[in-house]
């Protein structure tokens, strides 16, 4: 599996905790401005994070390294890298330090969209490694959801999600047989699964039923998504509708909490 950037820094990180922070170049901060010193000190690190200075897996300075740099309290110190650690763009592992994430995914869960455009407009190379593609007959429970007979035959269609070589989510989709014939032929560690119904099988999608919930990671989603057991995941059900209202795909998706972060947009009505 490939090894996320986070982990690959801390690999080192003993040997590079003061040298990152000797290399790296910090401004005097403005102690009468009415701009708190922790969050200028953040800000600083955030120029050094966009400008590549600081890459995912480096380490950040210490608080002990920032307050000696800045002439400020361990306190202030901690309330910068704290902000970089809420904003996802940071990560404490006990013992090694502080270092620079890959900044959290956002899914914008009122826009159906698949994978691959998701990362495409987000500026990342999608890529798909296979688990399991195989014919089963539909389950009580599947066969409701895609209205067929109990029995009936199902293309079950599992696979590791990647974002530039990273491992973020896995998704398992499951369509009937008699409605998208040929499909489980079809080669989807390199084709767009909704592509792939839009084109070949003329499907307009109208909208998805979805429930979004929080689960830890089992010992097989931990060890396909590189990730400690137990760690949290962002767990999205969707049923896909046609616009003829007909249910298209049963699915199930499992992404890094560490990676995603689920966005809405609600539109505010009149207060009474």
């Amino acid at each position: 599996m490939p090894r996320t950037s986070t982990e690959s820094g801390t690999d080192s990180a003993a040997g590079t905790a003061s040298r990152s922070a000797s290399a790296l170049r910090f401004e005097p901060l403005d102690k009468t401005s009415f701009i708190p010193m922790y969050a200028q000190i953040q800000t600083q690190l955030l120029g050094m994070i966009h400008s590549g200075q600081l890459k995912p897996g480096d380490t950040l300075p210490s608080e002990e390294e920032l307050s000696r740099v800045y002439g400020v309290s361990r306190m202030t110190a901690r309330q910068a890298l704290q902000s970089l650690k809420n904003q996802g763009l940071a990560a404490r592992h006990k013992g090694l330090g502080t270092f620079v994430t890959q900044p959290k995914v956002e899914k914008d869960i009122a826009h159906l969209s698949g994978f691959t455009a998701e990362m495409q407009a987000l500026g990342m190379t999608p890529s798909s490694q296979l688990l399991a593609a195989e014919v089963l007959p539909a389950t009580v429970e599947e066969a409701a959801s895609l209205a067929i007979k109990p029995g009936a035959a199902i293309f079950r269609l599992r696979r590791l999600r990647l974002a530039d070589a990273l491992p973020v989510a896995i998704e398992e989709c499951t369509l009937s047989l008699d409605r998208f014939p040929g499909i489980d032929r079809i080669d989807f560690v390199h084709e767009s699964l909704y592509r792939t119904l839009r084109e070949r099988y003329a499907i307009r999608f109208a909208l998805a039923d979805e429930v979004l919930e929080a689960q830890p990671a089992g010992r097989t989603e931990a060890h396909l998504l590189d990730l400690p057991p137990h760690s949290s995941l962002l767990v999205i059900s969707r049923v896909l509708w046609a616009e003829e209202d007909q249910p298209v795909e049963l699915a199930r998706s499992l992404y890094r909490g560490d990676r995603y972060r689920a966005k809405l947009r609600i539109p505010a009505r009149s207060a009474e």
